[in-house]
């Protein structure tokens, strides 16, 4: 045989003695694997295959691993199947010889005693047993090793039925007097039958074995075994009457040609048997009302109740029966998928090991299905997003690929997890995909990329595919660069989590270039609603597109009052101009939305317009006078100029825009204002001649001039300085001095002094002293507000 050079190395290594067992197990193997070989493949299931194979050094090592774990035996164990093995033979045994005991012995002669006490001894073994067996939880599937959760497993179960099967039954009717009611309870005994009806189910598994030949065995041995268990009883329907009155049974009244049966009591004990299946079988069949036939009450209520559990049965028979013809069972599904495997791995020359992880993977899901998502796909979206959670949240919040995401990224994650489930046994704990202790698993590539975090199960995993996780991070853009910033704190670094790290980043980049874009659209869109979430997955409202234009741009345009509010909360310059130069309450009032632009003033927003007289000329000419009259009205001066030094002014009166020319005067509008030739809007009025626009013009000149010259003097007099003149000299005492008056300070000192002297009835006055007495001769010296003192020439002297 031909191995592979790793393989021949070791056995240059390890020895000759290795390489003959590998060759006879390799060459097993494959026999077993082939179509050709069913009797071995049968034998094996029986136990009855070599013993080098069961009793083998490694059976041997791992029967003392599983006593090292405090006396708990897997069920895998070599040395425990070989047990169940001999076991299976014992309750074979049992259920069939169970029945025939109880119709036909009287107390057991003395080889069957002895061989019934042996095999009572052997399920008494098998009972202490039990009680160091681990066993698959059937709702978490993991495996339990613990020695009290096993006890008072097996406990509640059938230890009881288990130990009631193995008393001396027949030694307990002798000791009770032979009282009849004692040996119903060898009926006990047929629980054993489970034992059986395990052996097929796991028959029916095995790929190696034909599944049609497996099944019509089982199918054969139901109805021998019911047909038996009912020659047994109508045999002792017949034999619990006296003697005297066996002529009134269904085998004492039997008459089969010449032959008759009185006296069936001295028949061959096979012949009587042969008699009873017989009848049992006919009565099975329903042929008809021939030589054998019920011929008391008795036996006629048991025919009956007989007949109706054979109803029952053929359509168990006959739909089992049609099942094989028609195909398609889950049995059926899961032993093609394994046929191509087995194929497969021929075809490959996998190794030993590995196949035994395939055929146990393949095997658990299939003991699992439970799990798939057929079994909640009837249940509504809702319910089924709550079971996840209950299940999964705790596990992925202690992901550390996940600490400190939002919970509603977390409750994406659970919703769209997957269980999966591996054999603990063969499960690598070490550099594998996935080890005992892991939780999480994200199939990042078709090659799979894992990453790890704890878990107390032993064979169960959750797992994550790549686009799930993808469509996640679209809508929770945010929680992206937690992930990613995870990653680089994380202190596992090889070539998976490397590719997670690079696709991610990629991702985000990428995300965030198609993001600005989403949230544009969703304000373009009036959506608020997918507006808050991109937000609040970690958009950036305040970033913009290719054309320079944010989000608020797009909701003032459209006219969403909603949009432009919560926008405008959340920091989005009011004031930003696009790349046109065009701003949001721009926008807006350039397609009429006059709520939203009194929004945009209220937020502080203000009308920005570059070459604002170009702007305004442009638009006067093409007469959109509602637009005017916004722009104007939201403070735009209408004495803006263009390159020519016109203004819109200009333009409306040149074009005999009589409402335009009107909109910018009462916008305030100049008509004194000059352009490059140094012509006014009223030279441009009077060279139109249009009559109506110089009448408009004149008055505003008029008014306009008013306002000018009103403006002028007042502004003169806010230029005026007040100051307060006392009529006494500032060193006089307090008895000397009078009230004072305030007096606009005049052009010349002179006419201060003048003015001063009439209002305060004072002689004519010398001069003005300041507060320290020193004379004034200039008004520029006066101050505003400043104290002054008028005396006279005397007082001077």
């Amino acid at each position: 045989m031909k191995m592979a050079g790793s393989e021949r190395k070791d056995e240059e290594t390890n020895g000759i003695e290795v390489k003959e067992e590998y060759e006879v197990d390799d060459l097993r193997d494959r026999i077993q694997s082939s179509r050709g070989s069913r009797f071995t493949l049968l034998t094996n299931e029986l136990g009855l295959e070599p013993t080098r194979r069961k009793f083998s050094r490694e059976g041997l090592i791992n029967g003392i691993k599983d006593l090292s774990k405090g006396l708990v035996i897997h069920p895998d164990n070599s040395w425990y199947r070989t047990w169940t093995k001999f076991i299976l033979i014992w309750a074979v045994y049992s259920s069939f010889f169970t029945p025939m005991e109880f119709g036909f012995f009287r107390g057991l002669p003395k080889n069957l005693f002895l061989l019934d006490i042996a095999g009572q001894i052997a399920f008494l073994l098998d009972i202490v047993l039990q009680f160091f067996v681990a066993y698959r939880d059937s709702q978490t599937y993991r495996m339990v090793y613990k020695r009290t959760p096993i006890a008072l497993r097996y406990l509640k179960s059938t230890f009881v039925i288990d130990l009631l099967g193995c008393m001396p039954w027949d030694i307990i009717y002798k000791a009770c007097g032979n009282k009849e009611e004692v040996r119903y309870l060898l009926w006990i005994r047929l629980s054993r039958v489970h034992k059986v009806i395990d052996f097929f189910q796991n028959m029916e598994k095995d790929i190696r074995v034909n599944y049609l030949f497996t099944r019509i065995v089982k199918l054969i041995a139901v109805e021998i075994y019911c047909t038996h268990t009912a020659a047994c009883i109508f045999y002792y329907l017949a034999t619990t009457l006296p003697p005297e009155e066996e002529g009134y049974t269904w085998i004492g009244s039997l008459k089969m040609g010449d032959y008759s049966y009185s006296h069936f009591r001295e028949i061959d004990i096979w012949k009587r048997y042969t008699t009873s299946l017989y009848f049992a079988i006919v009565t099975m069949a329903t042929l008809g009302y021939g030589d054998i036939h019920a011929v008391n009450l008795r036996e006629m209520i048991f025919i009956m109740i007989y007949v109706s559990f054979d109803m029952i049965l053929g359509a168990y028979l006959i739909g089992n029966m049609t099942a094989l013809i028609v195909k398609g069972s889950k049995t059926e599904r899961f032993r093609d998928k394994m046929t191509d495997l087995i194929k497969y791995m021929n075809r490959n020359r996998l190794g030993r090991d590995i196949r035994n992880q395939i055929k146990g993977h393949v095997r658990l899901q299939y003991e699992s299905s439970y799990t798939e998502a057929a079994v909640l796909q009837d249940i509504p979206i809702s319910i089924r997003a709550k079971i996840s959670q209950t299940l999964y949240k705790s596990y992925i919040e202690n992901v550390p690929l996940f600490m400190g995401c939002s919970s509603e990224f977390i409750n994406q994650i659970v919703i769209r997890v997957h269980e999966e489930f591996f054999p603990p046994r063969r499960s690598n704990n070490g550099t594998g995909k996935c080890g005992r202790s892991t939780l999480f698993c994200l199939s990042w590539h078709a090659g799979g990329g894992w990453y790890r975090g704890r878990w107390n199960g032993r064979d169960r995993l959750l797992r994550l595919d790549k686009q799930s996780f993808l469509n996640i991070l679209e809508i929770y853009f945010h929680d992206g660069r937690k992930i990613l910033n995870n990653l680089l704190e994380g202190k596992e670094s090889n070539h998976r989590v490397k590719q997670l790290e690079s696709d991610i980043t990629f991702h985000i980049g990428k995300q965030e270039a198609e993001l600005a874009l989403r949230v544009n659209s969703a304000a373009y869109h009036g959506d608020l609603y997918q507006l808050k979430s991109l937000i609040r997955a970690g958009a950036n409202p305040k970033k913009t597109d290719y054309d320079g234009r944010s989000p608020l741009h797009l909701a003032a345009s459209r006219g969403y009052e909603d949009i432009t509010h919560f926008l405008s909360q959340e920091g989005v310059d009011v004031n930003l101009s696009d790349n046109f130069g065009n701003t949001p309450l721009l926008d807006a009032i350039k397609n009429g939305h006059d709520r939203v632009a009194s929004l945009l003033v209220e937020k502080g927003a203000t009308l920005k317009i570059d070459d604002a007289g170009s702007f305004l000329c442009t638009t006067v000419a093409k007469g959109e006078s509602d637009f005017l009259k916004r722009v104007l009205s939201n403070g735009i001066d209408p004495n803006s100029k263009d390159y020519d030094h016109r203004t819109p002014l200009h333009i409306a009166v040149s074009e005999g825009l009589y409402l335009m020319a009107k909109l910018l005067l009462e916008a305030g509008a100049n008509v004194f204002s000059k352009d490059r030739w140094g012509n006014t809007p009223l030279d441009e009025g009077r060279m139109c001649g249009n009559k109506n626009m110089i009448k408009l013009l004149e008055n505003a000149k008029s008014a306009q001039l008013s306002e000018f010259l009103v403006s002028q003097e007042i502004t003169d007099k806010m230029h005026l300085r007040k100051c307060t003149v006392f009529p006494f000299h500032p060193w006089d005492p307090e008895e000397h001095r009078r009230h004072g008056i305030v007096l606009w300070v005049l052009h010349t000192i002179e006419d201060l002094i003048k003015t001063a002297a009439e209002q305060l009835n004072f002689p004519r006055g010398s001069c003005i002293l300041s507060e320290d007495a020193g004379k004034i001769l200039d008004v520029d010296m006066i101050s505003d507000g400043q104290k002054l003192y008028l005396i006279s020439e005397t007082q001077q002297i």
